[in-house]
């Protein structure tokens, strides 16, 4: 077994792969703005003038579900090839 700590336990991967996770959430935050704001804008023309609790669950009902998947894709990336998928073939049943 090596000394050499591999994956995420290395502090220079961990510190840029934690990196590119905060870029992947900026880039997943700016499309999520703009597909709430077509979806707003959609909604708006087929129903006419929403309401502002209409607007807010919109808002949030579109962007918490969007948001939460690419935070959950991020961590799958994020974890992928770190290393630490090997100990999970090594747990005992």
């Amino acid at each position: 077994m090596s000394d050499k700590p591999s994956g995420l336990d290395d502090p220079d991967y961990a510190a840029f792969a934690w990196a590119r996770y905060r870029r992947l959430l900026g880039w997943m935050a700016l499309a999520t703005a703009l597909i709430v704001a077509i979806a707003v804008l959609l909604l708006d023309i087929w129903y006419g003038p929403l309401s502002w609790i209409a607007i807010l669950a919109a808002i949030g009902g579109f962007g918490a579900t969007i948001m939460m998947a690419a935070a959950l894709m991020g961590l799958v990336f994020l974890s992928s090839g770190s290393g630490h998928d090997e100990d999970v073939d090594r747990v005992d049943p």
